[in-house]
């Protein structure tokens, strides 16, 4: 940037410069002169003496004064040629500043007749911004009513499409469809056939062939099938609009249902790599598109906590607990279910949850079977609670150091000593202070593997693990087929897995079950009985009005 130079101020400077030095001039004059009349009176006193003491001499010294003097006078008529010369500088530009000073008077004059012309732009400007801010808080104002309105469509579609949506997905063959030994009565070729194909995007095909029969084509309807072929990213945009749905206040649930092997997990959780981020499943996908539907709304707003059980045997385990702890599922008072002293983790963004999700997959219940090397023995369950703040509830940042908050879970409060305790008689804790509403769950399950007896070859505990497992799917089963028929009473607690999922199965809640089948022959059977599950939870209405006629609160 080139350095600007004040013209009046170098003026200014010079001019002080100049006075300067004709009072140093002036001085020196004053001092010369002083100077000279001293030296013409001792020079005559010097004169008399010499001249009594020796006349010649005498007359030397007076020349040589004279001389001095003479010199003396030189320089002073010099100095007083400076001095002129200085006084006339000084003069020109005294005047040259008083020319220049009343040049920038003139120019801010006529600035200041601008100023005074444009004064009505800036009044009518003023008057635009006004406008501007009225327009703006009634283009807020319709904002928010076509929010609303949006809410209230959605949730009609959703309706429409149905409150539990059934999706299929076919896996492609894997090594696993192949034959177990050379012994099995059917020979490998046929068991690793591809009997089952999704013909398009909500029909599965079923080509029935057994020995000493003819075939026999079934057809299978849902919402949704996903080929071989479909990514992970092509079911998850199936399921995303759900979100859209927890956040306008209502539960919303995804499980995955299949025999052991079908791709349940995969599906729900994808590879554990992470550098593979196409194969992530529904629930890392999930956990990112809830932060960022939650980055769009005000900042500091929402909430979200994360607890992971496993049922287990039909025993509720919660995997973040320290030591794994066996938790209760209740019922409140309000007729919801919740699990006693549960652990919730409050978490800021999806990689939180990824990684505790990760961790308590070390955690979950594995074991091998004739089907699958890994099978899964329980029933995982991530749930996601959101919580809407009131305005005027602190933020994180303003919250005083050295205060931690309190999570409740109803029917457990902290002790004077800090040890959490049950209380299955006395009221629930009031809600949370500073929360404007009741939180909403979006459960993310990934079940075990329904599977035959003598398929998996399992014995023993393994045995006695399926058998939890098959009475468990059962259950839900039996919920389902209680919700289509319209039953009074729906056996939520048959099993603690629908115990723990009631509030997600049925009502105004969403479900999505994803069926996960395999396209070979080996497993035909168990493919028919996951595919006749999803076609008895395709058949469940909900009672009553749609809930689409009144707009959620």
């Amino acid at each position: 940037m080139p350095l600007y130079i004040n013209p009046d101020r170098v003026s200014a400077l010079r001019v002080s410069l100049l006075e300067h030095k004709l009072r140093s001039k002036e001085e020196r004059i004053v001092e010369l002169e002083t100077e000279k009349a001293l030296l013409h009176l001792k020079l005559a006193e010097c004169y008399g003496k010499f001249r009594r003491d020796n006349g010649r001499q005498g007359q030397i010294l007076y020349q040589n004064t004279q001389t001095f003097l003479e010199k003396i006078f030189i320089e002073v008529q010099a100095l007083k040629k400076s001095l002129r010369d200085l006084y006339r500088t000084y003069v020109g530009f005294s005047a040259e500043l008083e020319q220049r000073s009343r040049c920038f008077l003139d120019q801010v004059n006529r600035a200041s007749e601008r100023i005074q012309g444009h004064s009505n732009d800036v009044h009518k400007l003023q008057a635009q911004v006004l406008d501007l801010e009225r327009s703006l808080q009634e283009e807020k104002e319709r904002y928010r009513m076509e929010r609303q309105r949006r809410r209230f469509l959605h949730n009609i579609l959703v309706e429409l499409r149905g409150n539990i949506r059934v999706h299929c997905r076919v896996r492609p063959l894997l090594p696993l469809d192949r034959g177990l030994s050379d012994t099995d009565p059917v020979p490998k070729s046929s068991l690793s056939e591809k009997v089952i194909h999704a013909i398009n995007d909500d029909t599965v095909l079923v080509r029935c062939t057994r020995p000493g029969c003819p075939p026999v084509n079934k057809v299978f309807e849902f919402e949704r099938v996903h080929g071989p072929e479909d990514s992970q990213q092509t079911v998850y945009g199936e399921v995303s609009p759900l979100l859209t749905s927890l956040l306008d206040g209502y539960n919303v649930c995804i499980m995955a249902y299949g025999q052991t092997g079908s791709g349940k997990s995969y599906t729900m959780n994808g590879s554990h790599s992470e550098e593979e981020m196409p194969h992530e499943g529904i629930i890392p996908r999930a956990a990112r598109e809830l932060f960022r539907l939650i980055s769009e709304k005000p900042a500091n707003s929402h909430l979200i906590e994360v607890s992971v059980v496993e049922v287990y045997n039909n025993e509720v385990f919660d995997l973040l607990s320290k030591d794994c702890d066996k938790r209760d599922v209740i019922t409140t008072s309000t007729g919801t279910s919740d699990v006693l002293c549960l652990t919730y983790r409050l978490v800021q963004s999806a990689a939180e949850i990824l990684r505790l999700i990760n961790h308590v997959h070390q955690l979950r219940a594995q074991n091998s079977t004739l089907v699958h090397t890994d099978s899964s023995r329980s029933h995982l369950v991530v749930t996601l609670t959101v919580t809407l703040k009131s305005p005027a509830a602190m933020a994180p940042a303003d919250r005083p150091q050295g205060v931690q908050r309190e999570w409740w879970s109803p029917r457990c409060h902290k002790s004077s000593g800090g040890r959490v305790t049950e209380d299955h008689t006395g009221p629930a804790p009031c809600p949370r202070p500073g929360l404007s509403q009741s939180p909403v769950r979006l459960q993310l399950v990934d079940l075990a593997g329904s599977e035959c007896v003598g398929m998996s070859g399992v014995t023993g505990a393994a045995l006695r693990e399926t058998s939890f497992i098959n009475r468990s799917l059962s259950a839900l089963s039996d919920v389902l087929g209680a919700l289509s028929e319209h039953r009074p009473h729906i056996p939520y607690r048959n099993s603690r897995l629908t115990h723990l999922l009631q509030d997600s199965i049925g009502g105004e809640a969403k479900l999505l079950v994803m069926i996960c089948v395999s396209p070979s022959q080996r497993f035909l059977t168990e493919s028919l009985q996951s595919l006749g599950f999803g076609t008895r939870a395709r058949q469940v209405q909900k009672e009553g009005k749609r809930s689409g006629a009144t707009k959620p609160k």
